[in-house]
């Protein structure tokens, strides 16, 4: 028996894991992203698909293991200063969207015959937004760190917070609930401050000195069980105390953010926190009842378009009133518009109390989920309905009869240094480069740059590259270095063209394009950095200048044989570490 349980379980994993690697990547691959890939692995497996799986709440409540430890390594990156910054837009931003979500939302409940209370609270749970969902696509747009989603994330954080009194919400409109005394809700508020409170000192006293004791004894296996026993004991300790237990790792994390240790602790997790977060998906995915839906259908479709739109309407509104951009309060409307994990929760408690029935709640469940499952679709159109960002090009001058003895294509950080040695000798510079706020942040250093695509036949003959002695084309893409390497080379032949190349490969294209010299970017500093590293070993200067000479006849004999062969003709001139390893390994 016990050999055919752990079959069993080992055919579980496998197939959870199986569904993940298969789905996920196809998703990525057609455009329609991750989290959109584990909901319909989910719902294949599940038991309204293939029936695998007959309990997915009970994998899901194991799952939300993995919201915890994002939030967690999210608090990793939020320094406490950094927090209290947020400040405004946690209690100001995050509290207006709430209140007003809530209110607004429970008059859909009311619309559909639905008793006060239970629309209330039906309301209350789609406030609630998906933690999961939006801090995932953050991850994957890059966001997480720009103005815009630290936006995102302080109402995250307040909604992270509004469970505990929407949970009081609960107690307090239950049968019986008006019972309830205020001394009994001050000791729930008080239990709960009291359990932040002792949080936070353990943080600061505690947990330091335990991990520097932990990493003395050079055991890396212990120090992940002390990052896990961290972030699972404060998410514990949180929930006991009436709170959310993802806020808890949330705390931890700001705590440990300032640690020499948080980059171990960041890496420990991580492995943890990706697992756990795609099985929460894959358990959503399962969960969606497609019987619920197919019985209700209607009312399901009625209240998940009502629901949404509602609360767009809110997010988008919000926004605006707190200046944020269109573009901004759109992105914003379209990542938060669904219903989230902690629906389950304060849904489940209603229904304990009878505030709900088992109908109601699983009606419910696949509103909150159906408007997950909707949510990457709704991104994927934004981005491509988005119109293309206008660049402003007020105050641009295009070129128009210049002349100078060097012309420079392309204003980037390359460009820049290459222009000082010239500026330096009083040469006269041209340069033109097609970015608008490149042009302007040049402006505030004391430069004039026109404005103009080197690409352009016309801009070039503009901009003097008739008269010029020399070129040098520095900008910030490869394949357009060599589009202009090509035009100038054909058109201007008295002029000598100097390259900025990307790496060999781009060299050799430059090359064979005729340029007559060409510039790895990292080459001569990477250079530079060894030598400096030959100096603090103490290697006497000259014997340094001696090998850096060296060096450099041997990449260029290198690159003079890929001329005439391939990227790996002359590998023997250039120096490898592998057979000194293979020595020292016997």
């Amino acid at each position: 028996m016990a050999a055919e349980s752990a079959g069993v379980d080992l055919v579980s994993v496998v197939t959870l894991l199986g569904a993940a690697v298969v789905a996920v990547p196809v998703f990525k691959r057609i455009g329609l992203g991750s989290v959109l890939g584990y909901l319909a692995a989910g719902l294949a497996i599940g038991p309204f698909g293939l029936g695998l799986f007959a309990d997915p709440m009970a994998i899901l409540h194991v799952a939300e293991l993995g919201v915890v430890m994002f939030l967690f390594i999210i608090g990793l990156e939020m320094e406490p200063s950094k927090l209290w910054a947020m400040r405004r837009d946690i209690f100001g931003l995050g509290l207006t969207q709430v209140l007003v979500c809530i209110a607004v939302l429970s008059l859909v409940g009311f619309a559909l015959g639905y008793p006060y209370a239970g629309s209330l609270i039906a309301g209350a749970g789609f406030t609630l937004t998906s933690t999961a969902i939006v801090m995932q696509m953050l991850q994957e747009r890059g966001d997480i760190s720009a103005p815009k989603g630290q936006r995102i994330v302080s109402i995250l954080l307040l909604e992270d917070l509004a469970i505990v009194p929407l949970l009081a919400l609960v107690a307090f409109l239950a049968p019986g609930g008006e019972d309830v005394t205020l001394a009994d809700r001050l000791m729930g508020v008080g239990i709960g401050l009291g359990a932040i409170v002792a949080l936070v000192v353990a943080g600061l006293y505690l947990l330091n000195p335990m991990f520097r004791l932990l990493a003395a004894s050079r055991a890396r296996e212990v120090m992940t069980a002390a990052a896990l026993l961290v972030v699972l004991g404060s998410a514990l300790w949180l929930q006991l105390g009436g709170l959310s237990a993802a806020m808890g790792a949330f705390l931890a994390g700001v705590l440990l953010s300032e640690s020499s240790f948080r980059h171990q602790l960041e890496a420990d997790v991580e492995p943890f926190r990706g697992i756990l977060l795609g099985l929460f998906f894959l358990a959503v995915g399962m969960a969606l009842d497609l019987s619920v839906i197919a019985a209700n259908w209607g009312l399901v479709a009625v209240s998940v378009a009502a629901l949404m739109l509602l609360k767009s309407a809110i997010i988008y509104g919000i926004a605006r009133v707190y200046r944020a951009s269109h573009a901004e309060a759109l992105e914003r409307t379209v990542l938060m518009a669904q219903g989230g994990e902690f629906a389950f929760v304060l849904y489940s408690a209603a229904l304990a109390v009878g505030l709900l029935s088992l109908e109601e709640n699983a009606i419910l469940n696949a509103v909150i989920i159906v408007s997950m499952a909707l949510t990457p679709l709704m991104v994927i159109l934004h981005d491509r309905l988005r119109p293309e960002a206008v660049v402003s090009l007020e105050g641009m001058e295009a070129p128009d009869g210049l002349s100078g003895s060097v012309l420079i294509i392309g204003f980037g950080r390359f460009g820049q240094i290459a222009s000082q040695p010239l500026l330096a000798r009083k040469c006269s510079i041209t340069i033109i480069d097609d970015d608008p706020e490149m042009i302007r942040a040049a402006e505030r250093f004391g430069f004039k740059v026109w404005f103009g695509d080197g690409t352009r036949l016309d801009i070039l003959q503009a901009a003097g590259a008739g008269t010029a002695r020399a070129v040098i084309i520095a900008t910030d893409r490869k394949e357009v270095t060599t589009r202009i390497a090509r035009l100038v080379k054909h058109e201007f032949p008295n002029a000598a063209v100097l390259a900025r190349a990307f790496d060999r490969a781009h060299a050799l294209d430059l090359i064979k394009e005729g340029v007559d010299h060409q510039m790895r970017e990292v080459f001569h500093s990477a250079l530079a950095l060894g030598g400096e590293v030959l100096e603090v070993l103490g290697v006497d200067p000259d014997e340094i200048a001696e090998i850096a000479d060296g060096v450099r006849k041997r990449d260029a004999e290198r690159l003079a044989l890929q001329m005439t062969g391939d990227i790996y003709s002359g590998t023997s001139l250039l120096l490898g570490n592998a057979e000194h390893t293979a020595r020292a390994a016997s």
